[in-house]
């Protein structure tokens, strides 16, 4: 790994505001439609987000993906008026799934310590997922990457973006794609067509490619409730 990279996890945190309150991210899954999409009620969410007030600052609500896919929230992101998509050689995006990470079994849970990894910057993910590992940080899967983004839109900031290599997609051979799913901001050019340009784009890289502007994201835990 680059040697010139501070390993100190609090070195290089994202210079954004403070995630919501759980009950403004609450309402933010509801007025998008998130929620229902998932067969929760408006209730549900406001109980769930009711219960996790107290359980710290940092914490990013997420839906599992099996209720509600990548391809269904990235459309949902927003920058600059233009909204999220997903690269057009990336028709499989359902199909990366947590690997080497548990999400909890519940429809609503919580991440905690959310970092998007600047430190990390131009750092390939093979060389990025153990020294997570070593600072006993967990990757975030591509949908909470997307939720984080959906409530706190200024952690997506040009030339400071960010893999999620808690997804991967397991090929038919047994054999782990050598793509890795990230999120950042679309320049406009060659098949993203003129009009996304500043766009939230989902995308991919090689699992074994350093990236300048692309960190890791990652969390210190998961949990049910608060």
């Amino acid at each position: 790994m680059p040697d010139t990279v501070s390993t100190d996890v609090t070195a290089d945190l994202p210079s954004t505001a403070a995630l919501p309150s759980p009950a403004a991210q609450a309402e933010r899954l509801i007025e998008l439609g998130v929620t229902e999409s998932a067969g929760l009620t408006a209730e549900e969410v406001r109980a769930f987000a009711a219960a996790a007030e107290g359980a710290g600052d940092g914490v990013l609500l997420a839906v599992h993906p099996d209720r509600v896919p990548a391809s269904a929230l990235a459309p949902l992101l927003r920058r600059a008026g233009r909204p999220g998509f997903v690269v057009v050689d990336m028709t499989d995006i359902d199909d990366f799934a947590p690997h080497g990470v548990e999400l909890p079994d519940a429809p609503l849970y919580l991440v905690t310590g959310v970092d998007r990894g600047d430190r990390m910057a131009n750092w390939s993910p093979e060389e990025a997922l153990p020294a997570l590992a070593g600072e006993d940080r967990t990757p975030m899967v591509l949908t909470e990457g997307i939720h984080w983004v959906l409530q706190q839109p200024a952690v997506l900031d040009r030339n400071l973006c960010f893999m999620t290599i808690g997804s991967r997609l397991r090929k038919p051979n047994g054999k782990l794609d050598a793509r890795t799913p990230a999120i950042w901001i679309s320049n406009g050019t060659g098949r993203d067509g003129r009009e996304r340009r500043d766009a939230p784009k989902v995308g991919w890289c090689w699992w074994g490619n350093r990236h300048t502007w692309l960190g890791f994201a990652s969390a210190t835990g998961r949990r049910r409730e608060g």
